[in-house]
């Protein structure tokens, strides 16, 4: 029996509607995260789907040293807080560092572990002892077997408000696969499972000193992972992805977004 996470006043997992995580990769400046999120909540609330607003303050991982990263900590907490406050939704937040964690802890809804990152240890435990929901990514280097451990880690602190995503496996060079029997093995863990359809589409360092990515499939994986059990949608939003700052080529356009949530939601009533 999967359990029931609550966020805000969203429930994740069990016979609830599948919930959309949504927002853009990085913030780039202020007036796109407040459109992006009014966008969103405008498209979302039209089709009664439940919606968590994610965003960036610092990517840190970025491919290259040339790369944007974000405004940082302190910029990047104070817009999202604003965005939250204005428009009342749920924020996820991703941390890379055991420092930003108590920063974070106190705007965000859900703390997020990025996917690189998701065997640190110290992250995990400082995360999960702020008594917040835990959205770990799977790493792409690793089984979703070997996500039971990631769990453990972070109930040895008390915390069981758990999320998995998966959001693909290295397959060669510059290229990710999804393997959906890793959804129903995570699932079998008790936790809801996210699915990211966006990053899963991704060609890491695809384009040399950028990572490149394949939307055409954000929609049919999208399907496959709901006909699986995942209980939330993961995706990255932009209102121009051929010129976003960071994972523009994996991003679904906000003028393309209701109609691919209509088709989602369509779809979803079939199981």
């Amino acid at each position: 029996m999967v359990k029931e996470i609550k966020i805000g006043n969203i429930e994740i997992g069990g016979k609830n509607p599948t919930v959309l995580i949504a927002g853009p990769c990085v913030i780039e400046n202020e007036k796109m995260v407040f459109e992006l999120a009014a966008g969103i909540k405008k498209i979302t609330g039209q089709l009664k789907i439940p919606f968590i607003f994610k965003a960036s303050y610092d990517k840190a991982n970025r491919t290259s040293i040339k790369s944007f990263r974000g405004p940082g900590l302190k910029k990047g907490l104070e817009i999202l807080s604003r965005v939250k406050k204005k428009y009342s939704i749920p924020l996820l937040v991703d941390v890379h560092c055991t420092h930003d964690v108590p920063y974070v802890a106190e705007i965000a809804d859900v703390i997020q572990i990025p996917a690189y990152l998701c065997r640190q240890t110290d992250l995990l435990i400082a995360s999960a002892k702020t008594g917040k929901p835990i959205n770990v990514k799977k790493g792409q280097f690793l089984s979703p077997y070997e996500m039971k451990n990631v769990v453990e880690k972070i109930t040895s602190t008390g915390n069981k408000k758990i999320l998995l995503t998966e959001r693909g496996t290295f397959f060669g060079y510059n290229n990710l696969v999804v393997d959906f029997r890793s959804l129903i093995i995570m699932k079998d863990f008790g936790y809801p499972i996210v699915f990211d359809a966006t990053h899963s589409v991704q060609l890491p360092g695809g384009f040399g000193d950028k990572t490149g990515g394949q939307r055409e499939f954000i929609l049919p994986l999208s399907k496959a992972a709901i006909s699986v059990g995942a209980s939330a949608l993961f995706a990255e939003v932009h209102h121009n992805p051929e010129k976003a700052l960071s994972d523009g080529p994996n991003s679904i356009k906000l003028s393309e977004l209701k109609k691919f949530l209509e088709i989602i939601k369509n779809y979803e009533k079939t199981f």
